[in-house]
């Protein structure tokens, strides 16, 4: 797939602004996140910010458009381990007019070239819940597989979901 419209850089000073609403956004979290979609103050958000400046097992891109250089969303990885050249993938498209436009598929493809090729990931996982289905279909095309389920793990709205767990591996991804 031909990545036309995006690119992945560091977060800037200046992206803040925007980090800040998208994470008070309840409706942003929910589709983000398995933890409750609690809004977020400036502070949680500037220590989130912080932790992955610092830490060795995860990093975070800005999802900018080529033509602005403009802020739409984050993504990267968590639970990196090195040894094992494994991470969990994440990925969010803030700005919520942009959402469903093929942003996100951009955007995983980005991630994926740089996690195998960049940083040379064997594996690249990911958390999803089970009623984000636009996330599980964009997620299956790219070559991902459903490798299992928690079940009844996210409590939202006084009803219980499934978080589904998918992998997907180097050579799969070369091959699809």
């Amino acid at each position: 797939m031909m990545v036309e419209n995006l690119f992945l850089s560091k977060i800037e000073e200046k992206d803040k602004e925007y980090l800040y609403s998208w994470f008070n956004d309840s409706e942003f979290l929910k589709f983000y996140d398995y933890y409750p979609p609690v809004p977020q103050s400036k502070d949680e958000v500037d220590k989130n910010m912080k932790y992955y400046e610092n830490n060795e097992r995860s990093f975070i891109f800005a999802i900018r458009l080529k033509e602005s250089g403009q802020i739409i969303g984050v993504a990267g990885y968590d639970d990196i381990i090195k040894e094992n050249k494994v991470a969990t993938l994440f990925i969010g498209i803030g700005r919520n007019d942009l959402r469903g436009k093929g942003y996100g598929r951009e955007a995983l493809e980005l991630l994926l070239d740089y996690g195998f090729n960049n940083e040379g990931f064997h594996r690249i996982q990911l958390n999803v819940l089970s009623f984000n289905e636009r996330a599980i279909a964009l997620y299956k095309r790219a070559g991902f597989v459903k490798e299992g389920i928690y079940r009844e793990f996210v409590l939202r709205n006084n009803e219980r979901y499934d978080l589904y767990l998918y992998g997907l591996l180097k050579n799969e991804w070369l091959n699809r």
